[in-house]
């Protein structure tokens, strides 16, 4: 019996796939567990998973975006009327138009549900797989003939010039394009352009798209509001440095606060919350999700139950999340169930910043660098260690004393960092 396969719904936010790769060709045996196609989803590109044996009778779009639940191929018997199966198949369970594909080469995000897909005979498997390499810089200048010739013609010095080409070789339009964007042509002062950008117009990748739908919601209807703290680390880095004194022991001053920042919703339940539009939902665990940028975006892995983990558990469980993310092998169950969010951008030299909150959160806590400043110590004048901490607040959630009390524990904690481990 042939089996159709359709675009899985692979989160609560994905509302279509991306075709990046087919692994098996029209007419080709497929036996259960074969990998079909690599598949962008808005957080990883993972691998479609066969259910089932026979032949692989139908491809519906070699690359490009499809709709959750379009069909995408079908497997039966070489005798098996395609055409037949199709109309079948979309009177039993019309899908949305597929969407076709301006571009034969997709480009390469924060806490989503996943949610079983209706009527779905494949999935993807748990080893996603990286989409394809950018070409390493080598310092060599790859171009076709036609595109040296009119690089020379228009006194253009390649060496300028990213290619688009097979293992980023320069190609006509590669020429053309920058031709046309003002390039600095050879002897001329101007910088010279990046190695291994795509400069000029780029696919939106599935993960952007959710991001923007998803942050663009939450910034346009949920009523934010800031709120901004100075919190002196002196004792927090004398805490650390004791700490990491211990061999095989590390943690990092974001492993700090999100400790802390267990400690200040345990004594503050009403910022553990979320929306859900007719009720408010406060959260018994806390679940603590840590912005990390990749690539392509921004993901949120979630630590679950920090109030009842260490530091060094913190800090090992931080770390192997990140490196799934930015590896692209992080599921859809690691970024859900999230009950607060923490972004750090300290490590950049940024003082202060407010971050968007992420659905359906109550509050985000935005963290500043720590900075060197002239404080009033004793009476005296000295040089403190303060870092600036922004707490972005849903109104409709969360009232103003309400967050500046979330705010007054964090800093209480951090700077007596011995209740920590109490």
């Amino acid at each position: 019996m042939a089996e159709i396969i359709r675009m899985p719904r692979l989160s609560d936010t994905m509302e279509e796939g991306n075709i990046v790769s087919w692994l098996k060709n029209e007419g080709d045996p497929v036996s259960v567990g074969d990998v079909l196609a690599e598949v962008e989803t808005d957080k990883a590109t993972m691998d479609l998973e066969s259910f089932h044996s026979g032949t692989l009778i139908y491809v519906g779009i070699k690359e490009g975006p499809v709709p959750v639940d379009g069909i995408i191929a079908i497997i039966g018997s070489k005798d098996d009327d395609v055409q037949a199966l199709l109309k079948e198949a979309e009177a039993n369970n019309p899908a949305p138009a597929k969407e076709e594909s301006s571009t034969s080469t997709p480009s390469p995000s924060p806490s989503p549900s996943p949610t079983p897909a209706a009527a779905t005979p494949a999935a993807p498997v748990h080893t996603p797989q990286a989409t394809a390499p950018v070409a390493e810089y080598t310092g060599e200048t790859k171009a076709s003939p036609l595109a040296r010739k009119m690089a020379e013609e228009r006194g253009i010095n390649l060496s300028y010039v990213t290619g688009s080409g097979e293992n980023g070789r320069i190609i006509k339009r590669d020429v053309e394009n920058y031709s046309a964007h003002g390039g600095a042509p050879s002897g001329g002062v101007g910088m010279a352009l990046l190695p291994g950008v795509n400069y000029g117009d780029n696919p939106v990748s599935q993960m952007r798209k959710t991001i923007a739908r998803r942050l663009g919601e939450s910034k346009f209807t949920a009523p934010h509001f800031y709120l901004t703290s100075e919190i002196n680390m002196d004792t927090a880095i004398q805490a650390r440095k004791a700490i990491n004194e211990e061999e095989g022991v590390k943690v990092s001053f974001n492993d700090m606060i999100v400790k802390a920042s267990a400690y200040a919703l345990r004594k503050n339940p009403d910022v553990n919350a979320s929306w859900h539009g007719d009720k408010i939902t406060i959260h018994t665990d806390i679940n603590i999700g840590v912005a990390v940028a990749i690539e392509d975006g921004l993901v949120v892995p979630v630590v679950r139950n920090v109030d009842r983990l260490s530091l060094p558990m913190i800090n090992a469980q931080v770390k192997a999340l990140a490196k799934k993310a930015r590896d692209k092998k992080i599921q859809p169950a690691d970024m859900q169930g999230n009950t607060f969010t923490i972004s750090n951008l300290g490590m950049f030299d940024i003082d202060e910043f407010t971050a968007i909150i992420n659905p359906p959160d109550a509050c985000i806590l935005a963290v500043g660098s720590i900075v060197q400043k002239p404080i009033v110590k004793d009476g005296q004048l000295a040089v403190g260690n303060l870092m600036k901490v922004t707490l972005s607040c849903d109104h409709r959630i969360v009232d103003g004393v309400t967050g500046a009390k979330f705010l007054q524990s964090l800093k209480f904690v951090l700077e007596n960092p011995i209740r920590m481990f109490a």
